[in-house]
């Protein structure tokens, strides 16, 4: 590197919870996410949730002089809600879409329709290559009961195969993002352990903010405070991620988040605080090599652990698919029973009684909307079982990879 050989990079990761129309003062909270931004000038910003484009557009217009590079993720339905801000050349993106997203007739939770999803920006920071990437994973709707489990596993194992094969050539990997998943969870456990990201919150040398840096917090106005009556002082779900790849160290100097209220107003940027890290980076003498998938010495029993929530998730999924493909084959019978009948009358083997057209054609498109409705979810969950398959498949393959490896 050339002239000084640290460089100290500030990033700012905040889901900002911009739903038009559905998220309260959201444009209010926008014009103050970007007037922060504006005069803090953070190196780079990671922001999720960002749905609607005109959001971004106003945010890019505003930021346009202290972050001259920018990039929105588009994806599914309604869109990923990730972008990238950025004070370094921005030379290349990607987005990968995660193959399971939950279920689109769980309309109440719609994270099928956002297209959660992983974005990689390719950026250059003096000579250093440093792909930062913001993510999204589905959400956590019940601790207790937690039907998506095996969705955020899967998806948690994409993300930690994509950060693998997508920084090999890289000098630095970030990772910032809403993971949905607690420290202690499987999904976190395995992401850090498959990849060797180091958590900037316990790393760092110095921090400031909500205690055990919880990113949603009771005293948040914007949360809602029965989903957080289990943990009163709050939940971490919110993360800065990152480690070295080639000949450079990265450390965390300090770690930063809101509290309640975006520094002097009195409302928050979100229902998530903000998370703000100090890194710096620094060219060592020889390379340290990748280290990937060494971060954690039991990581045999973590993919194990994660590997059998994907099974239990693979044996829901094969219930359900024969669950619709039972019902859509009562259905074609139904049709099929109804056309002999209509055959019959038609023939005259129910001569001198009435056809009774009006119960018929009721009847007839109730059979064919449940037939129809069944065969779609019939098809869904073959997918599902599919990808649940082959992610449990990987994973073997990794374990057994693991006890082979001297």
């Amino acid at each position: 590197m050339e002239g000084d050989p640290t460089l100290r990079l500030r990033v700012f990761n905040l889901n900002c919870w911009a739903i038009r129309y559905l998220s309260k003062r959201r444009q209010e909270r926008v014009r103050l996410i970007g007037d922060t931004l504006r005069r803090e000038r953070f190196d780079l910003v990671l922001l999720q949730e960002v749905w609607s484009e005109r959001d971004y557009s106003d945010l890019k217009a505003k930021l346009g002089g202290c972050y001259p590079f920018s990039h929105y993720f588009r994806s599914g339905v309604i869109g990923s809600g990730l972008c990238v801000f950025s004070r370094f050349p921005i030379l290349d993106t990607l987005l990968y879409q995660y193959s399971l997203n939950g279920y689109p007739y769980m309309l109440q939770h719609g994270d099928w329709f956002c297209g959660k999803s992983v974005g990689l920006v390719l950026a250059w920071g003096f000579t250093i290559s440093l792909p930062p990437g913001s993510c999204q994973l589905h959400a956590e709707y019940c601790r207790e009961k937690d039907a998506y489990l095996p969705h955020r596993l899967v998806q948690a194992w994409e993300l930690a195969q994509f950060i693998r094969h997508t920084s090999k050539a890289a000098d630095v990997v970030l990772l910032g993002g809403d993971l949905n998943m607690h420290p202690e969870d499987v999904g976190i456990r395995l992401l850090r352990g498959w990849t060797g990201l180091r958590d900037a919150f316990a790393e760092a040398a110095r921090f400031e903010g909500c205690e055990d840096g919880c990113t949603l917090i009771p005293n948040n106005c914007f949360t809602v405070k029965s989903e957080l009556l289990p943990f009163p002082l709050g939940i971490r779900i919110d993360y800065i991620l990152y480690k070295a790849i080639s000949s450079f160290t990265v450390k965390c100097e300090e770690l930063k988040t809101t509290t309640g209220t975006a520094p002097g107003t009195d409302i928050p940027f979100s229902d998530h605080e903000a998370v703000m890290a100090t890194l710096q980076i620094q060219r060592q003498g020889q390379a340290a090599g990748a280290n990937l998938g060494t971060a954690e010495p039991t990581l045999a029993d973590v993919v194990t652990e994660a590997r059998t929530e994907v099974g239990v998730g693979l044996r829901a999924a094969q219930r359900q698919r024969y669950s619709t493909g039972r019902m859509a084959v009562l259905a074609l019978l139904l049709l099929l029973l109804q056309a002999v009948a209509a055959l019959g009358a038609l023939a005259g083997l129910a001569a001198g009684q009435p056809f009774p057209k009006l119960s018929f054609s009721l009847l007839a498109f109730l059979a064919i909307g449940v037939l129809l409705l069944a065969t779609g979810l019939h098809l869904f969950h073959t997918m599902e079982v599919k990808m649940l398959q082959g992610t449990e498949e990987q994973m073997r393959m990794a374990l057994r990879a693991l006890r082979e490896r001297p």
